[in-house]
């Protein structure tokens, strides 16, 4: 897990700036453009080993320790849920300073953390986190099942197991397009709350607050800025987080 939050974040890192600045209130160029497109890419690689680490476990164990009377996508869904609640807890610190550093000219993720601790305290940087749970949850309770579903019917008429190249083409085909698409309003929502000044309504944190703030100012277009980076990303994401996970599970084995 650890190796494939690092390798999937690490690559797709650009399109996740690009997207990033797309959804900022101050808008793509002010906050960037294409200028420094690595810039967070510490912080983001710092989180990406124990983030994806603790949702493969959790994932893992809830599918060892289900009920067998349990239909198996009821599991799958159950697993990547409870994953992504408990990943989440070393994801969104990190999600909150990568993305400041993102559309910050002069701060360091260094200096961007040192801020968020004096202005809002270890509050500060959990700003952000019912909404990245909300963003989610919806998307791995639909990839995952397709995953796994993909691989056994893709092994079952090859008559072995798939190979993890097979399991990274399941992988961009589970994370699809509509998934993506359709979580995109709640991902704009998740930027704007993380990037909002500490002394604005939108620091609160509140989901519907935030969705209705963007489309009073930018109308539903603004609720899908940066769909085609996120699109892109996600369907890239799924082909290699998941194959890169079932590689290393393969060599290990």
């Amino acid at each position: 897990g650890s190796i494939a939050g690092i390798c999937v974040d690490g690559v797709l890192f650009p399109l996740d700036a690009i997207k990033t600045r797309l959804q900022s209130s101050k808008g793509f160029y002010k906050s960037g453009g294409f200028k420094s497109i690595y810039k967070g890419i510490t912080p983001a690689l710092l989180g990406s080993a124990p983030g994806a680490a603790l949702f493969f476990c959790t994932y893992t164990i809830v599918k060892g320790h289900a009920p067998n009377s349990l239909p198996q996508p009821i599991t799958q869904m159950s697993g990547a849920a409870l994953g992504e609640v408990v990943a989440c807890l070393v994801r969104v610190p990190v999600e909150v300073i990568k993305q400041r550093a993102m559309v910050s000219s002069s701060k360091s993720p260094l200096t961007l953390s040192r801020l968020t601790y004096q202005n809002e305290g270890w509050r500060g940087f959990y700003r952000g986190y019912m909404s990245t749970v909300l963003r989610e949850i919806p998307f791995s309770i639909v990839q995952f099942p397709i995953w796994e579903y993909l691989k056994v019917t893709w092994g079952r008429n090859q008559d072995s197991q798939v190979l993890p190249w097979q399991s990274a083409v399941c992988g961009a085909i589970a994370g699809c397009g509509i998934a993506a698409a359709t979580t995109t309003p709640l991902d704009v929502a998740k930027t704007r709350i993380m990037l909002a000044k500490h002394t604005s309504d939108l620091s609160r944190g509140n989901v519907i607050t935030a969705i209705q703030h963007v489309y009073r100012h930018k109308g539903i277009n603004g609720l899908f800025d940066g769909i085609v980076p996120r699109v892109m990303w996600i369907s890239l994401g799924g082909a290699i987080f998941l194959g890169v996970y079932d590689q290393v599970v393969y060599l290990i084995k």
